[in-house]
């Protein structure tokens, strides 16, 4: 079982940052592919990054390369998005998500077997 808590969302102005959080619980996180995803409303849950195991291979999505970067601490079972230059169209509830069965990146929702409640995000322009 693992358990999953974001923090760290808010309002901001395009152009700031933000640093999202999410503490995990449970004997597996080190071994777990880890992902941030986002959905907006009225919009499907879509992949932002993910990050392997290890730490050492990671996936960003198009939109936000260059401007997120995800990043973990195994030993303080956490992982972490941070979020620059942020966009109006960046505004949605980011939710951080564990693949138990998989070690390196995976973008699709599906291979995600425990979810976050969520953080919301607001970028006003």
């Amino acid at each position: 079982q693992v358990q999953l808590v974001e923090s760290g969302g808010g309002w901001v102005q395009a152009g700031d940052s933000l640093s999202l959080s999410c503490a995990a619980s449970g004997r597996f996180f080190g071994n777990n592919a880890m992902g941030w995803f986002r959905q907006g409303p009225g919009e499907e849950r879509e992949s932002v990054a993910t990050i392997s195991w290890h730490a050492k291979s990671t996936y960003y999505a198009d939109f936000v390369k260059g401007r997120f970067t995800i990043s973990r601490d195994n030993a303080k079972n956490t992982v972490y998005l941070q979020m620059n230059s942020l966009k109006p169209e960046d505004t949605a509830v980011y939710y951080c998500a564990a693949a138990t069965r998989f070690g390196n990146p995976t973008s699709r929702t599906i291979d995600y077997d425990y979810w976050g409640q969520g953080t919301q995000v607001t970028v006003s322009s």
